[in-house]
């Protein structure tokens, strides 16, 4: 597999590969870490993809971009999507049902980051948006959400991993315009970063919109359990092989 550092858009990305030489990707996966992790946070979990399901190395290119902001949090600036309240970061008691109808802090620059990666790598790879998977962590799962419900055609799919509900009001309206879009959904049953209760809330709503979502619920807490993996990779299988 290779690894390049390259800008796409206004984002700078890690890109690897294992495509041959002057081939070009058949789909392309985009996932964005979460708060505080670098652009590689998920370039390992994405090998364990291809260890999964070999077929998906000489055929997919993984895109890891790197969060253009910073949050000051613990008297350090570290990476961050968008502006999250102390009290989520604190594992403090929130006000879930106010986080859900929020609409963060930063959040339409990092919209437009990733929309804009996602028009740079399609012209780059001459792929449609229909074979682009976009996918993330935590904090990049809410904002390739956020995307995936907003870009001028549907991507191939979204892979939810531990994130939650915000933009409560217009992801309801652009979820029932993207019925066609594959989800999956994961999260842990003791997560004290990003309440379980509201994984589901959000599952509801996609579902409830008529989008063919994939719940994994696991006991664990925020993190990416290994039965996620062995799930998403046949996800991004089932994604390439379908045309």
């Amino acid at each position: 597999m290779r690894r390049v550092s390259t800008r796409l858009g206004e984002l700078d990305c890690q890109v690897v590969d294992g495509v041959a030489e002057g081939a070009s990707p058949e789909l392309a996966v985009v996932l964005c870490h979460g708060f505080g992790a670098p652009a590689t946070d998920l370039m390992l979990p994405a090998m364990k993809l291809v260890e999964l399901k070999p077929e998906l190395g000489p055929k997919v290119r993984f895109v890891f971009p790197a969060a253009p902001l910073t949050q000051e949090f613990m008297g350090q600036r570290i990476p961050a999507w968008f502006h999250l309240p102390e009290e989520v970061l604190m594992r403090q008691e929130r006000n879930w049902e106010q986080f859900a109808v929020s609409t963060p802090e930063g959040l339409a620059q990092a919209r437009r980051g990733v929309m804009s990666l996602v028009s740079a790598l399609a012209a780059a790879t001459k792929l449609p948006y229909g074979r682009i998977v976009l996918g993330g962590f935590s904090q990049g799962a809410m904002l390739t959400t956020d995307v995936a419900l907003r870009l001028e055609e549907a991507p191939a799919g979204l892979c939810i991993l531990s994130g939650t509900l915000i933009c409560q009001d217009e992801w309801k309206q652009r979820a029932e315009k993207r019925t066609s879009l594959p989800v999956l959904q994961s999260h842990g049953r003791v997560d004290d970063i990003l309440a379980f209760h509201q994984a589901e809330r959000l599952n509801e709503l996609l579902t409830t919109a008529g989008l063919p979502v994939e719940f994994l619920p696991f006991n664990g807490p925020h993190t990416i359990a290994p039965e996620v993996l062995e799930r998403m990779a046949e996800f991004l299988h089932a994604r390439l092989t379908s045309r």
